[in-house]
């Protein structure tokens, strides 16, 4: 090890990823040394928190050896060299259980890593294992499952958000530094809101599905979930990308998305979306001043904050739900048909639901999304980014079900699951609750650049990316 260049402050369990893997690099920082300390925080936390469905410590330190020897030796895989990361449930990892959370795959072990885990292997990334979900992404948080729900770090009583539940808890509590998630109607989002990370649902067909199940083919992304801006944009390098084998992967080189991070907002226009969290669905008070603080203090920096107008979340929601029950039945009826019983209560009712929309109704849906999609692109032909709601309320409480069933629709992440358009969710305070609550940014097609560079603006003026829950 090198004397020290002073790349490690505070505690390992919340060292961001960037920082640790350049720690590593200059031999400050043992890979072993970082895992193990992350283990002893999973030891110490998830019998609280639920976070994982499948530990995998022996393979992650074995790998973090390997890791240690190589940065020895001055040879690097990648930017993310000794790096944990967990895994959502829903996506493969060779040798693991892809159980997606349910009875019906419990025995289902993964021949080979889906495309995004290969790429985060391929950065030096080492698995730590599978993360608790929503079953099979759409049916939580559901205690009738083989393994108990996900919960909140700021408060184990109440929810972490969803589907990708474990990700956005773990990366909150330092159980791991950075997480995949996948993102059909906000899942990704949701849990970045709940749990006060960074969430991203980069561009449709950025980050290849090819080892994901499926919920909806023309809804689901894959999306790094981290505790800091910088920290999304160098796993988004990672695991951006064409992939051949995806019919929904966009021929669309991966860039260097955190290259232009630092450069402000001064000059930049982004277009506040009110009507969302005004007159569309009314928000919590406290989620109201928030938006409107975050939104004078990037005015403050210098960017040009006007209104903006979208079709309303109301119809939004209605496209989004039809599409994607019709697609989630199609993927689910014959299991539905032959083990009802082996399904939670919550994934049955919804997912039975999609056995009721008609043909007519999926290509009217379809329709009318491609006429949303026009109004998006010509809202930021005007405007860089929107800034907007993302959840309505802060976390409820994980045991009230009507409370989840209230809250769960209240939110404006769906519209960009239609759309396709990348979409940001991070902390923009705290409520009087100690609460974390959220704001989403949103921009063109491919332009994750400015999101993070408008994120990270936020992040830099707000000091979002220091605040960690008060578990542990």
């Amino acid at each position: 090890m090198n004397a020290g260049l002073g790349l490690v402050e505070g505690p390992l369990h919340f060292l961001p990823a960037a920082a640790a893997a350049q720690a590593i690099a200059a031999r400050e920082l043992s890979p072993l040394e970082l895992m193990k300390a992350h283990l002893d925080r999973i030891d110490k936390l998830d019998l609280k928190l639920n976070v994982f469905i499948r530990l995998d410590a022996e393979a992650a330190l074995a790998a973090a050896r390997v890791a240690e020897t190589e940065a020895a030796a001055g040879r690097l895989r990648g930017p993310l060299h000794g790096v944990p990361v967990g895994i959502k449930d829903i996506i493969d990892v060779a040798g693991l259980a892809t159980t997606c959370h349910s009875r019906i795959l419990v025995d289902n072990v993964a021949r080979s890593d889906a495309v995004c885990v290969s790429r985060l292997r391929q950065a030096g990334a080492i698995v730590i294992g599978k993360l608790s979900t929503h079953e099979f992404a759409i049916g939580g948080p559901s205690f009738d499952l083989p393994w108990p729900p996900a919960r909140n770090p700021w408060n184990p009583g109440h929810h972490p958000g969803g589907s990708s539940s474990g990700s956005g808890s773990g990366v909150a509590a330092g159980l791991f530094p950075m997480a995949l998630g996948t993102d059909t109607g906000g899942s990704v989002r949701n849990p970045a809101s709940c749990c006060g990370i960074v969430g991203l649902k980069p561009t449709y067909g950025l980050v290849s599905r090819r080892g994901v199940f499926p919920l909806s083919f023309t809804l689901d992304h894959v999306g790094p979930m981290t505790r800091t801006v910088g920290d999304n944009a160098l796993m988004l390098e990672a695991i951006a990308g064409h992939d051949p084998y995806d019919p929904g992967s966009a021929a669309a080189a991966a860039g260097r998305y955190g290259a232009a991070m630092d450069r402000g907002v001064r000059g930049l226009r982004l277009g506040f979306v009110r009507h969302f969290h005004e007159t569309d669905l009314p928000a919590e008070p406290e989620v109201t001043a928030a938006l409107e603080h975050v939104a004078r203090t990037l005015q403050m920096m210098g960017a040009d904050v006007r209104d903006v107008r979208l079709p309303s979340l109301g119809e939004f929601a209605a496209v989004n739900r039809i599409i994607l029950q019709s697609e989630a039945w199609s993927v689910h009826a014959r299991w539905l048909r032959e083990r009802p019983g082996d399904y939670g209560r919550l994934a049955r009712r919804r997912l039975l639901a999609g056995a009721f929309v008609s043909a007519g109704d999926y290509v009217a849906a379809s329709r009318r999304r491609g006429q949303m999609i026009a109004a998006v692109n010509a809202a930021l032909a005007e405007v860089d980014v929107l800034l907007c709601a993302s959840s309505m309320d802060p976390a409820c409480r994980i045991d009230r079900p009507a409370d989840i069933d209230r809250t769960y629709t209240r939110q404006a992440r769906t519209p960009f699951n239609v759309t396709g358009h990348p979409a940001l969710a991070m902390m923009s305070g705290l409520s009087s609750t100690d609460l974390p609550l959220s704001v989403q940014f949103v921009g063109r097609y491919f332009d994750e650049a400015m999101l993070f560079r408008v994120a990270r603006a936020w992040e830099k003026a707000s000091g979002m990316d220091r605040k960690h829950p008060p578990i542990g």
